[in-house]
């Protein structure tokens, strides 16, 4: 005897298009939540502009900072013109040294910034810059 039942049977299956959905919500959420999350090891000063810089990889390096004062930073820690050498002995010698110099900073404060690092024998070292060449802002002159 074969009992028959009121609800009809339906072979049963799995949707995928919302879980396609879920999926390009949350790879999208991941890259958002990954690009945010980049560090800024030297203190924040107001940077010049530029026209021509380029970006440049930042995986082993070490920031320095000149702020408007002439006071200059290791990281975000306060330091002193005589500390320079003692700081990076402490690095590795193939870091990329970047001097971040306030616009309104003495050029003689990051001078000689730039001299007692290269006292030490570092020769990897470029500046800081706000680069306009992306943003479509015209080089100075044209």
């Amino acid at each position: 005897m074969e009992v028959s039942s009121p609800i009809p049977k339906k072979a049963a299956r799995i949707e995928i298009v919302p879980l396609i959905d879920i999926m390009f919500f949350l790879l999208a959420s991941f890259m958002m939540v990954s690009l945010s999350q980049t560090t800024m090891k030297g203190m924040k000063v107001e940077l010049p502009a530029g026209s021509s810089g380029e970006t440049q990889n930042k995986k082993d390096y070490v920031s320095f900072s000149v702020d408007r004062d002439g006071f200059i930073y290791w990281d975000k820690e306060r330091i002193e013109y005589t500390d320079v050498a003692t700081k990076l002995r402490s690095a590795s010698p193939e870091a990329k040294i970047f001097i971040r110099g306030d616009r309104e900073a003495l050029h003689g404060n990051v001078t000689r910034l730039l001299d007692q690092i290269r006292s030490t024998g570092f020769t990897k070292i470029a500046f800081e810059i706000k680069s306009q060449a992306l943003s479509g802002v015209p080089a100075p002159g044209k």
